[in-house]
């Protein structure tokens, strides 16, 4: 029998009739299972202590710091202790010999003292995460033969706890956000696990781009390493990020000729551009985002965790004042804190040849002390939305949002000092220079920045790179995989590269950024990105600034290639300017008319698809796998043939005869039109409340 218990005032008069009335003569025996989550209880209560038959007690969300009693409940086989302010392992938990799941997450523990695993031979669920746990009993492995699930993530490990290698029968591990640098090659060698989790951890054998491929992949990868000893990899992604005309290409193309280079304004980034080089042992790979907002809706499809962003302002243009932060400075913090939060920041100043005297100091400090303001409000807000949902009346039902708003709160944003540079002084680029060399060396900041690779891995990467510039493959550097493989294996010391550890090494090599390959994409699932530039190519055709005048501008020679007119060309403007959509031949003609004026006009058909009306090519797979754009049904009417919607079921369109269309949200019209067009509110409206924590992301109501 079950009891479960609300909230509050009700606790005391359900915990003296504990006894079952419709059981007469059993009274406590037939209470088998009670829920006591979120009553703010400080001490277990007699009532429950003093009923032996209970197999099941949750204390979830209470104030406990002891559990002293819990030993009379010898029955016991499951207990939830998680989210209490326990900092003492409970030794009682030692005498419940039948116990078989126990959580004592989220709490404040530090050590676990030897003898308690050895008494619980029947344990098989263990949850210790979110703790100050840095090492583990050695007599965990006395639960051997029946632990299958244990989680260890969000503690303070540093080594691998050898203890959890002896659990012969554990299907899955979690281990997230410690200080991991090394995982042992026994780990993989059994049979049994089935979940491993390891991202968060500063791992360089096997590296978090290996891991993140699963168990196959790091098994695979120890494999590699028996072959030949493991080699150093020291690359750095990174990112260069600012508002339009900072001199964000300017600083990357100097770091790179190690010299000052201005950048004239029509050369300005369009997208992203991609550079390799090397300072000293470290290999950067310079990713330099366009500063135009609509090129800012793409960077969430490169932005990746663990890199460093240079965070580009123009100090002649900055004023000390929240309006110019917030556009030169606070936006790009923002959406780093809600992209990847775990990144390294180094802020730096340009323009400062055209400051007066003592200006650069100034302005320094103000955005330093604004940018600091900025990260103490968040973690006050976050705490705020963590305590609001542990104080609601069903905290059951937030328990996501709350998991995830501690992860934010764990993960917040490193940011250097401003560096202040005058772009066209030799001087001051080899400063910064020596800056950047300083930080990623830091092993503190840059934990992972050292990753160990078996021979093969570089060798199938500099193959690639050979191929990639190669007069055989075009410009666009697209190859089909099992192609690619092929080129590969005729190559003396890759004879014996088979398809499975190609797809591994490729894995790892898309996770750094060296080229692009979307197994996830079923368009694309056999296609790889030699050149990732070309990629951004591809999105620059229908996500670019001006997309309009590019309409406009579509030839007669392309209108008739796709059986169009000039009046279909200005419909397709008017509803593109009033909707933000586009039909398939619009966008056909679009993309032609682009690549044409390029010189590309030789992939049109891969990248578009070879039905002129119908046909689903390479972009339309990427642009909705990223939400870029979506496809829609133009209809003036509801249409007769839909299927029923039934809740909780997939619903099937309906698809008809007509021509697709695409609504692309980034170019939806802005509030005050949307609200013209919606009206006002009406009582039969349907209200619904959302809840943002802690910002909203530029163009979510659009999307």
């Amino acid at each position: 029998m079950k009891g479960s218990l609300p909230a509050g005032r009700q606790l005391r008069g359900i915990l003296t009739n504990l006894s079952c009335p419709t059981c007469p003569g059993l009274e406590q025996d037939c209470l088998r299972e009670v829920t006591l989550s979120t009553q703010r209880l400080r001490v277990l209560p007699p009532a429950v202590l003093s009923n032996p038959a209970l197999e099941s007690l949750d204390l979830d969300r209470n104030k406990l710091r002891s559990i002293t009693g819990v030993s009379k409940l010898c029955n016991l086989k499951k207990l939830i202790l998680s989210k209490n302010e326990i900092v003492d392992f409970p030794s009682e938990i030692q005498r419940l010999v039948w116990l078989e799941k126990l959580e004592l997450n989220q709490n404040q523990i530090r050590v676990i003292p030897e003898g308690i695993f050895s008494h619980l031979p029947r344990l098989k669920h263990l949850r210790l995460n979110n703790n100050r746990l840095g090492a583990l009993p050695r007599d965990l492995a006395a639960c051997r033969g029946s632990l299958q699930y244990l989680n260890i993530s969000n503690n303070l490990f540093r080594t691998f706890p050898q203890p959890v290698l002896q659990l012969t029968n554990l299907q899955e591990l979690h281990v997230q956000n410690n200080a991991l640098r090394q995982l042992p090659r026994e780990l993989f060698q059994g049979q049994s696990l089935k979940m491993f989790r390891a991202n968060g951890n500063p791992l360089r054998e096997p590296p978090s781009e290996v891991c993140a491929g699963g168990i196959q992949q790091i098994l695979n990868y120890f494999n590699q390493l028996q072959h030949g000893s493991g080699q150093e990899d020291k690359r750095v992604k990174t990112m260069f990020l600012g508002a339009s005309l900072a001199g964000k290409s300017t600083i990357c193309k100097s770091l790179k000729q190690r010299q000052s280079k201005l950048m004239p304004k029509e050369e300005r980034t369009v997208g992203i551009e991609i550079s390799e080089f090397r300072i000293d042992d470290f290999t950067f790979l310079f990713w330099d985002f366009a500063g135009q907002l609509e090129y800012y809706m793409t960077h969430h499809v490169f932005i990746t965790p663990q890199a460093l962003v240079i965070l580009v302002i123009n100090l002649h243009r900055y004023q000390t004042n929240d309006d110019t932060f917030k556009d030169l400075v606070g936006f790009w913090i923002n959406n780093l804190s809600m992209r990847v939060p775990n990144s390294v920041v180094l802020p730096v100043g340009t323009h400062v040849d055209c400051c007066r005297e003592g200006e650069v100091e100034e302005k320094r400090s103000d955005i330093m002390s604004k940018i600091a303001a900025m990260l103490v409000e968040r973690k006050n807000n976050l705490a705020h939305f963590i305590n609001n949902l542990e104080d609601s009346e069903e905290p059951e039902f937030y328990v996501d949002q709350w998991e995830r708003l501690k992860e934010m709160e764990n993960h917040m944003l490193t940011i250097l000092d401003l560096v202040a540079v005058n772009c066209t002084n030799h001087r001051d680029i080899k400063r910064l220079e020596a800056t950047i060399l300083e930080h990623v060396r830091n092993e503190e900041l840059f934990p992972e920045v050292v990753r160990v690779l078996p021979p093969v891995y570089r060798q199938v990467e500099a193959a690639i790179v050979d191929i990639a510039q190669g007069e055989e493959v075009a410009e666009h550097g697209m190859m089909d995989l099992q192609y690619l493989l092929s080129k590969l294996s005729v190559r003396e010391h890759l004879a014996s590269l088979d398809r499975e550890l190609l797809q591994d090494i490729l894995r790892y090599l898309h996770r750094i950024g060296l080229i692009v390959w979307y197994e996830e994409i079923k368009h694309l699932e056999s296609t790889v990105f030699l050149q990732p530039t070309f990629l951004i190519t591809m999105f620059r055709l229908l996500v670019r600034y001006r997309l309009v005048q590019q309409l406009e501008s579509i030839s007669v020679d392309t209108l008739i290639a796709e059986h169009a007119t000039i009046r279909d060309r200005s419909n397709w403007v008017w509803t593109f300017k009033s909707k933000a959509m586009l039909c398939h031949r619009a966008v056909r003609a679009l993309v032609k008319y682009q690549l044409c004026s390029e010189g590309m006009q030789d992939v049109f058909e891969e990248i578009m698809g070879y039905k002129p009306h119908r046909g689903r090519g390479k972009l339309f797979s990427l642009l909705e796998h990223f939400e870029l754009c979506l496809e829609v049904r133009h209809a003036k009417a509801l249409n007769p043939q839909a299927c029923e919607f039934v809740p909780g079921k997939p619903w099937e369109t309906t698809r008809g005869q007509g021509e697709s269309w695409y609504l692309f949200p980034t170019y939806l019209n802005q509030t005050e039109e949307v609200a013209e067009v919606w009206g006002g509110d009406h009582p039969e409206d349907l209200h619904i409340r959302a809840y943002f924590s802690p910002e909203i992301p530029e163009g979510f109501f659009q999307r």
